[in-house]
């Protein structure tokens, strides 16, 4: 699936659930919550969870928590894109040309 492709899927399966119909600031929030997800799945990955009361998983249980994870920020950046008509090839391209151009010395 392409990048195009998934942005359409996500906004049908969102409005399809009525999760698009959600205030901005609440799917603000939602992000925040899973860009904490993102951060645990990530310390367990690097450095562990330590808490007695969790089981470890596997690296490819770990890794897949991750990857879950990092899908649930990517849903709720593309709701957020997909509110203010907003396609991922602009971001990725806006996202590219700023760096080059912040980054790129002059000559």
């Amino acid at each position: 699936m392409n990048v195009i492709e998934f942005q359409e899927w996500v906004k049908a399966y969102y409005e399809q659930r009525g999760w698009s119909e959600l205030d901005i600031f609440i799917r603000i929030g939602f992000l925040a919550e899973e860009t904490g997800e993102v951060a645990r799945a990530i310390r367990e990955l690097e450095i562990g969870r330590d808490r007695p009361d969790e089981s470890t998983g596997t690296l490819e249980q770990q890794k897949q928590e991750l990857t879950e994870e990092l899908g649930d920020v990517l849903g709720n950046l593309i709701v957020i894109a997909n509110n203010y008509d907003i396609s991922l090839e602009d971001i990725f391209q806006s996202h590219r040309d700023k760096l080059d151009k912040r980054y790129t010395p002059s000559n």
